[in-house]
């Protein structure tokens, strides 16, 4: 799997222009650094989700020692998400932040389904485009 060509320079004046992994929903997504904490911004529609910007290195160190394929498990923050999951790991007390990477309540869920893409986009894991089900592992 190759990284995922995209316009955009991952700014918030010129974000990336991405698709969910289903290849269902196209996003826009910047990393701003001027924000506190550092986010990685999600644009979906006019609905503006957040995650911890740390998340991607994070993500990136639990893949690589996970080291093998994870389910997505994309899930909203009002939903469990199931075990073993690139999402229940995101929600986590055991992950480095200690809980949500999210940063707007009621809005803190859905990591698997648009941090995945941005891991892929930077060359940091590979991810399954499949119309349900998919995985991502670290490169």
């Amino acid at each position: 799997m190759t990284a995922t060509k995209s316009k955009g320079e991952g700014t918030k004046a010129d974000p990336w222009k991405l698709k969910t992994p289903s290849g269902s929903s196209e996003f826009l997504a910047y990393r701003d650094e001027t924000l506190d904490p550092p986010a990685l911004v999600v644009k979906v529609g006019k609905t503006e989700l957040r995650y911890q910007l740390r998340c991607l290195e994070d993500l990136r160190a639990m893949l690589a020692k996970h080291g093998d394929w994870m389910l997505l498990g994309s899930a909203d923050e009002q939903k469990p998400a199931a075990d073993g999951t690139v999402e229940s790991w995101a929600r986590s007390p055991k992950n480095p932040v200690k809980g949500w990477y999210g940063l707007k309540k009621g809005l803190r869920g859905r990591f698997g389904m648009y941090v995945p893409p941005v891991m892929k986009l930077l060359g940091y894991a590979d991810v399954e485009e499949n119309p349900k089900n998919n995985r991502m592992k670290a490169r």
